[in-house]
């Protein structure tokens, strides 16, 4: 099919892009920018007034819940939020049940993924078998099956030594590692930020030191045997410095931070607000605004949603009895776009962090409008104005912090390989 979008105005962070331009469709991928291509015939025309053209969103960690865990989320479920959020890949982390350790689940996962041809799923690989920290998993029938990195996901791995073995051979086949740093004896048992409002709370705490130093660990290990490493969401203003003097060293490495990080603070606890309860733990003022700075500055590479679907049951509980985890998928887009508002940050810089950028942590060839491109697009009206309650998101999970809040910024429609998979209803009836 030939679509034509016409009258946005076209943003492409990595070709630098930022003018009000037509972008043409043709067989799944860009045809051309600007100007038709010759004999050119539309067979839709998709009318951007008023609205920023961009690449789809690239998500760096969204559960989708299976397989094991239908009862908080399906795959439909989630896949019918990413494109209503403009996400058309994701990476998927291997905390499933039983983990995405064996070639035969990974495959199972992106042959369901393909055929709702919806949004890329790209998985992570567990790092160790059912991610108890003792033996590695065999990361290159892994890789063949469909990985695109390795991870622990939450899982604690205290043995440094695994650790060490299992980046000493990811450097030998270039494997990309994905750790988020967290120690887990410092961590054991807590809830909530080592602060003011873990102490008056009553909550068992989470000290930054949890997260410092098995982030100098990683670094550490990272020096001694080369491997490509992410520090997935970091969440203390130590770790964005630390991050910041190895990049300036020359190490290979990139990171992340969750949406949710970027917004709130333990403050935003209040009384036991059980949404609030997340992994890695929502830090202080401090910690917030030194990840902001370090979005701003490029020391952290992206936003990803860290979206974790959680039943209701599960949600309401008393804080510390509560599962942790906020959905994200439908929210990466307006809140990162709140976040370039507030802080003052260039569209084109901000669309940057979730979709050219993850695209290189991930390594694919995704994130940009260039011709000959996959046609994934995003087109969202970014001063329309929507509330979000349960009605609204389409995602099983209800759980986010966001539940009330106005927010700026609806897509309008989804495109995946060159495929108008979501249309806004507001946008079907105004047609």
């Amino acid at each position: 099919m030939n679509i034509e979008i016409r009258n946005g105005r076209l943003i492409d962070p990595r070709h630098g892009v930022d003018s009000k331009t037509a972008l043409f469709v043709s067989a799944g991928r860009i045809a051309a920018v600007g100007g038709a291509p010759a004999g050119w015939r539309a067979n839709r025309i998709i009318d951007a007034a008023g609205c920023v053209v961009c690449p789809g969103l690239i998500d760096l960690a969204a559960r989708l819940r299976e397989p094991g865990f239908e009862y908080m989320a399906t795959l439909e479920s989630e896949m019918d939020a990413a494109i209503a959020g403009g996400v058309t890949s994701l990476a998927c982390p291997p905390d499933t049940d039983p983990a995405l350790d064996e070639p035969g689940l990974v495959e199972m996962l992106k042959h369901r993924a393909r055929s709702l041809n919806q949004a890329h799923v790209y998985p992570v690989g567990a790092l160790t078998v059912g991610l108890k920290g003792e033996n590695l998993t065999e990361m290159g029938e892994l890789t063949e099956a469909g990985c695109v990195a390795f991870s622990h996901a939450d899982a604690p791995l205290a043995d440094t030594q695994v650790l060490r073995r299992a980046l000493q051979y990811a450097a030998t086949f270039d494997y990309r590692v994905w750790l988020r740093p967290q120690d887990a004896y410092l961590a054991r048992g807590g809830v909530a930020h080592d602060g003011e409002v873990a102490t008056r709370l009553g909550l068992a705490s989470i000290p930054a030191s949890a997260e410092i130093i098995a982030l100098d660990t990683i670094l550490a290990l990272a020096t001694e045997t080369g491997a490509r490493v992410h520090i997935a969401r970091l969440s203390t203003h130590e770790g964005v410095a630390r991050v910041r003097a190895a990049k300036r060293a020359g190490l290979k490495l990139t990171c992340d931070v969750a949406v949710h990080h970027v917004h709130l603070c333990d403050i935003d606890i209040g009384w036991f607000d059980a949404q609030c309860h997340l992994v890695p733990p929502l830090r202080g003022v401090r910690d917030r605004d030194a990840l902001r700075a370090g979005l701003a500055d490029g020391t952290i590479d992206a936003i990803c949603s860290d979206h974790a679907p959680v039943d209701d049951d599960s949600k309401q509980l008393p804080f510390a009895e509560a599962e942790p985890g906020a959905i994200g998928l439908e929210l990466l887009l307006p809140l990162t776009l709140k976040w370039a508002h507030e802080a003052r940050i260039a569209l084109p810089a901000a669309l940057a962090r979730i979709t050219t950028e993850p695209a290189r942590v991930l390594g694919i060839d995704a994130g940009h409008l260039g011709p000959g491109a996959a046609a994934d697009i995003c087109i969202v009206a970014l001063d329309e104005a929507w509330t979000v309650t349960r009605e609204t998101l389409k995602s099983q999970g209800k759980n986010t912090p966001f539940l009330g809040l106005e927010l700026a910024g609806r897509v309008r429609h989804t495109l995946v390989d060159g495929q108008v998979v979501y249309e806004s209803a507001a946008r079907r009836e105004g047609a």
